[in-house]
């Protein structure tokens, strides 16, 4: 079979491909689309050869860097055994195995959370999370003599959610409905059920007192409260002062409604620590865990919960307690043992200690953004730095301008290739990213930011009859 040439690549991906958050008329129309061709470690290679810095670890997922000799042979050794087979009815040795290392890893840092329940990506994690939560409190609810009949639920008793400004969470629809971001969830809120939604944590507000004074004035009304701990991520990398996790603990404790922490881009050590959850001693009822958890090699979300809420559900088939969901890749096996792979590689690599490294020299290598004009708001947890981009302080671009966009555009022919949010720039590299490497990324952030002005001034004349 003939390889096809990039212009081909090109023209067939107009034709046939619908891109995810893509305004397709400007990509259909640009003059400078890349195609990937293959990745080694740190780096992702396009078509023509050329070679690009994957800055931001392929939409927050890649862990260890691409084509990984330990894991690409974990994904091989386990498709000589099998590629795939079910979990409903029947058991797979991966699954098995990661389920126990992932409660084991739990255990060690003092969150006790006993059972793993397994879905395909990050959103159907939190589709799993809310569904188990919302069916606690009815399976809980004291049954009737008789198992084939049950006493009657309140129409609003532990039916909603309390969920946090900005918040984003996935795009199935529950998880849609637990957003705050209208770019993304807008088109879809008459598709969507009932959340209270309180202000993003922040050191200067209140939010607390704005999920308290919900629980008090509804005392029966919330099954979970619902929030992406440390860092807040599409909604723009926004980090949370410290004791959040803990005061929401307290919260749902005084209050008697459950907690869920979605920790699809905050756990397996992008924010510093294994977990979010461990900065604060804090155990949620249910976890959220995908993106890290294969390294980024493959789609595999995983819930985790307490035993009070697996007991909730184990009962008499009559009692209508069952959990009835489930994935046809439910704990899919080639996904489970490059998960495996993974965290042999975090604990044989030390790389927890390296991402401490990294994250304090990449916040100075990147300080000296704080002083260029248009640039606002650096900040840094973990291997996550994040800076906005702005025509004034206080100010935000218009959002077709695509300010952000048009800066990391024009890295690629610097060698790095980075996603914004908006105009906010977005700089998460691989965590084993090497050194001289993380070194190279910076400086050239630093040596495009001075390109702001003129691309604004562009931006100006291009709307300037709009």
């Amino acid at each position: 079979m003939t390889t096809p040439t990039t212009d081909q690549l090109i023209q067939w991906d107009r034709q046939f491909l619908w891109h995810p958050f893509t305004p397709m008329k400007p990509w259909l129309e640009a003059k400078d689309v890349v195609i990937i061709d293959r990745g080694q470690r740190e780096f992702l290679i396009d078509t023509q050869g050329r070679r690009y810095i994957d800055a931001s670890s392929s939409i927050w997922c890649n862990v260890h860097g691409h084509c990984v000799p330990e894991l690409d042979a974990a994904v091989r050794d386990q498709l000589a055994k099998i590629a795939h087979s079910t979990l409903l009815g029947l058991g797979n040795v991966p699954s098995i195995l990661l389920a126990k290392r992932l409660v084991e890893l739990m255990r060690a840092r003092g969150i006790a959370l006993e059972k793993v329940f397994y879905s395909d990506d990050g959103s159907t994690a939190v589709e799993v999370a809310c569904k188990l939560a919302y069916q606690y409190w009815r399976n809980v609810q004291t049954p009737s003599p008789n198992p084939d009949a049950r006493i009657p639920i309140p129409e609003e008793w532990r039916s909603r959610f309390i969920a946090f400004g900005n918040a984003y969470h996935g795009d199935t629809l529950g998880a849609v409905s637990l957003g705050g971001i209208p770019t993304f969830h807008a088109a879809f809120k008459d598709l969507c059920f009932p959340v209270d939604c309180v202000p993003t944590p922040t050191a200067t507000n209140d939010y607390a007192a704005h999920v308290e004074a919900l629980l008090n004035a509804h005392p029966h009304r919330y099954a979970a409260i619902i929030i992406e701990p440390l860092v807040q991520g599409a909604g723009g990398m926004l980090m949370h002062p410290p004791g959040v996790m803990r005061t929401l603990r307290q919260l749902a404790d005084r209050h008697d409604t459950l907690l869920i922490f979605d920790e699809v881009m905050t756990a397996f050590g992008r924010t510093g620590t294994m977990f979010a959850c461990e900065r604060e001693a804090v155990t949620p009822d249910l976890i959220c865990l995908s993106k890290g958890l294969t390294a980024g090699y493959m789609p595999l979300g995983a819930t985790m919960t307490t035993q009070k809420i697996f007991d909730a559900f184990y009962a008499d088939p009559r009692q209508g307690k069952t959990f009835f969901h489930g994935h046809t890749f439910t704990g899919h096996p080639l996904a489970c043992a490059v998960a495996l792979a993974s965290l042999d590689l975090f604990a044989s690599t030390n790389l927890l200690a390296h991402v401490q490294k990294m994250g304090a020299l990449m916040e100075e290598l990147l300080a000296p953004a704080a002083r260029i004009p248009h640039v606002a708001n650096l900040r840094r947890r973990g291997m996550i730095a994040a800076l906005d981009l702005v025509p004034s302080p206080g100010q935000t671009f218009p959002p077709h301008w695509r300010i952000g966009g048009a800066l990391c555009t024009a890295m690629r022919d610097r060698g790095v290739m980075l996603r914004p949010l908006a105009d906010t720039l977005v700089i998460m590299p691989p965590l084993a990213i090497r050194e001289e490497h993380l070194r190279t990324l910076c400086r050239v952030v630093l040596e495009s930011l001075p390109l702001l002005p003129q691309l604004i001034a562009d931006k100006k004349r291009e709307f300037a009859t709009g």
